[in-house]
């Protein structure tokens, strides 16, 4: 079992970081000890992060050893819990205008631009947790082949709905932004909408398919 350190950040906060890399079996912790803090006495905030958790707290009322204590039994406890979320598919067109790094990408893996789609949207992706943006998804389930290092220079400006590689993880941007991935296709699936309830599309645990809407030379 991997064991977390667990730390004072500050008076009023804690953080539970597990080691490098990142796993589905962590985030699952990750998730489930987070769902118990949400219900301790004091607890003001809770932040699910990638291999961490932080939990800030009223530091007149609570005790930060005792809160120490409970997460890392409540990491302890939660290591088999099943997967959570839903399976939520996102149809992606490939290349073009709106995948203008593919060819970076499939230069970089030695693998060929239709081999770099079909890998893409074969795999299985897990939210590991949202940030950057609302509704930005971290996923684990990039295939090795596929890691591709982000660019050297960011952009300036990333429209919303643009799907990308950055090292070991894919994405999707849900606005536009300035970013440095490696843009591959962009969807029309809107991934924030303050309208909806909830507003982000994804939420962590969800499993992620990337379905071929087209590929563009």
């Amino acid at each position: 079992m991997t064991q977390p350190r667990i730390f004072q950040f500050g008076d009023a906060a804690l953080v539970c970081e597990a080691p490098a890399p990142a796993t589905l079996d962590c985030q699952r912790r990750v998730w489930a000890a987070a769902e118990a803090a949400r219900g301790w006495p004091h607890v003001l905030e809770v932040v699910p992060g990638m291999n961490n958790l932080t939990i800030v707290f009223d530091p007149l009322e609570a005790d930060s050893a005792a809160l120490a204590n409970l997460l890392q039994t409540a990491w302890d406890a939660t290591g088999d819990a099943p997967a959570a979320g839903r399976e939520v598919e996102i149809p992606v067109q490939y290349g073009g205008e709106f995948g203008p790094d593919l060819q970076v990408v499939a230069s970089h893996t030695g693998l060929s631009v239709k081999e770099v789609v079909n890998r893409h949207s074969a795999g299985e992706y897990v939210v590991f947790f949202l940030g950057f943006q609302p509704g930005f998804a971290y996923m684990g389930g990039l295939e090795e082949a596929l890691h591709t290092p982000r660019r050297s220079s960011p952009r300036l400006e990333v429209p919303a709905g643009s799907v990308g590689i950055g090292g070991e993880q894919t994405g999707v941007y849900p606005a536009t932004s300035p970013g440095g991935w490696q843009l591959i296709g962009r969807t029309s699936v809107p991934l924030f909408d303050p309208a909806r309830s909830p507003p982000t599309l994804l939420q962590p645990g969800d499993r992620v398919r990337f379905t071929v809407a087209g590929i563009a030379a």
